[in-house]
């Protein structure tokens, strides 16, 4: 099992990123979390890794710390929630408004996010609130300052919105929700961040 990762970042296209580890190059999965911890240039980055295998792939995820690995490995015990969900649940908000999310029993609060209907919202908060005590916290490991650009070709909002789609937000509200940032100057990484949190 692969649990840990020391390399640079390669590409960058949330939520996918190609990470070279001496010379073999690792491609992720990743929650918008993870992002907002790469760093801009090519330093080394540490992510904590979680592998999928499925009968048609084998997935490999990419956490910035342990505790958002945790969480993710709780997300796919409750029933209904595979990676992509799980991923979106920790792009839309951090472990933290997660637990307080929970703790609340705020069933609307995550219905806000892509794929998360109201049985499964009252599933979540039913299953995970025994689960959430047990689940360890750390620091944030990887190298902060958040930055990247877009790929060749395409600008830093259209870069975010196809890392919303690939979250699971539908094409209108992923349009919606970068239009509703003032999108000159930042990075896909802030454009999309800003688009969560306001949308």
């Amino acid at each position: 099992m692969i649990g840990l990762l020391r390399g640079r970042v390669l590409q960058k296209q949330p939520p996918y990123l190609l990470l070279d580890v001496n010379g073999v190059g690792y491609e992720l999965e990743a929650p918008m979390s993870t992002f907002y911890h790469l760093p801009a240039d090519e330093q080394p980055v540490t992510l904590y890794t979680h592998l999928a295998i499925r009968d048609d792939a084998h997935v490999l995820y990419g956490f910035a710390c342990e505790a958002d690995r945790a969480l993710f490995r709780a997300l796919l015990k409750v029933s209904g929630v595979g990676g992509k969900m799980a991923l979106a649940i920790l792009s839309g908000m951090s472990a933290d408004e997660f637990a307080l999310t929970v703790q609340a029993g705020d069933a609307a609060a995550l219905t806000r996010l892509p794929g998360v209907g109201k049985k499964t919202a009252e599933r979540l908060i039913v299953e995970m609130r025994d689960r959430l005590e047990k689940l360890e916290t750390g620091p944030v490991v990887a190298v902060a300052g958040a930055a990247g650009s877009g790929s060749a070709g395409t600008s830093a909002a259209d870069d975010a919105v196809s890392a919303l789609l690939a979250l699971g937000y539908k094409p209108a509200e992923a349009q919606r929700m970068v239009k509703s940032v003032p999108t000159e100057g930042l990075s896909t990484e802030e454009i999309i961040r800003a688009a969560l949190q306001g949308g």
